[in-house]
């Protein structure tokens, strides 16, 4: 962004095959901004992917754990005895092989994650949901949902659930840019109902 190097659009950035995102979704760091992939995305050893969704504001120190921090945990130590290669690997190997996958990590469109949150592995955040600062996310959120804390619990929903359903169908983040800017105004301060309408009337519902 002109004049602040510490926010970037993180979709030109990413290299990796695993890491999915959405266009103007943002990163804030006044360290290393563009470092995004290799700072922030830890742990990702296996197939699973990270997918974040469009218009994402993601502040500094958000985490996401991937499935490959995963322990063993079917017996009495959790040590990772089989990644230090030798007899240790030959002997334990098929134990870390065969430990069930969380899957892919998703995040949702319109989403904001606050300062230092962390993102566990195989997560779903819905659409628009609100991660507080600090918050370390263990379970999925649901759609225009505020959670907060450590484990991250729901604090309230955004909106009612007939409005939530609006916003779903709507799907701002879907519309053409041109679209976007135009009621850039309405999308920040309007209603649910004012979105949807917009929506409709673009044959966008």
């Amino acid at each position: 962004m002109a004049g602040q190097p510490r926010v970037v659009f993180l979709k030109p950035l990413i290299e990796s095959e695993k890491i999915e995102v959405g266009e103007y979704t943002y990163y804030d760091d006044p360290d290393a901004a563009t470092a995004f992939e290799e700072r922030n995305v830890l742990y990702s050893y296996g197939p699973e992917k990270l997918r974040i969704g469009r218009y994402c504001a993601l502040a500094t120190g958000t985490r996401f754990l991937m499935a490959g921090a995963d322990h063993p945990m079917v017996g009495v130590s959790t040590f990772p005895f089989a990644i230090f290669g030798g007899d240790w690997t030959e002997s334990t190997l098929d134990i870390v092989m065969n430990v069930e996958s969380r899957g892919d990590t998703t995040v949702g469109n319109d989403v904001w994650l606050g300062y230092n949150t962390t993102v566990m592995p195989g997560v779903t955040i819905g659409d628009g949901a609100i991660i507080a600062s600090g918050a370390v996310v263990t379970a999925d959120v649901p759609p225009y949902t505020i959670v907060g804390g450590n484990p991250a619990k729901p604090i309230r929903k955004r909106f009612g659930d007939e409005e939530i359903e609006l916003l779903l169908r709507a799907a701002w983040w879907d519309w053409p840019a041109e679209l976007v800017t135009e009621h850039a105004r309405t999308i920040m301060s309007g209603t649910p109902a004012d979105v949807f309408a917009i929506a409709e009337a673009n044959g966008l519902t």
